[in-house]
């Protein structure tokens, strides 16, 4: 399976910063944390991408 990767722009749940993260889209469902790159935060991401590119992104903040 070959990877494919996009940058997708979301807000950080702690800080508000709109902030760039990398998605791969050959991945149908997946759920990841990635500290956020202004306040060092982790933020929950959760992904679900279809054949025809990236479907739905939810991020969620560390207490939620």
């Amino acid at each position: 399976m070959q990877q494919y990767t996009e940058p997708v722009a979301v807000d950080c749940p702690s800080c508000g910063e709109t902030v760039e993260v990398l998605v791969d889209l050959s991945i149908p469902l997946q759920e990841y944390i990635e500290d956020c790159p202004v306040c060092c935060r982790p933020m929950n991401l959760k992904v679900s991408s279809g054949e025809s590119g990236l479907a739905e992104i939810e991020v969620r903040g560390e207490e939620d």
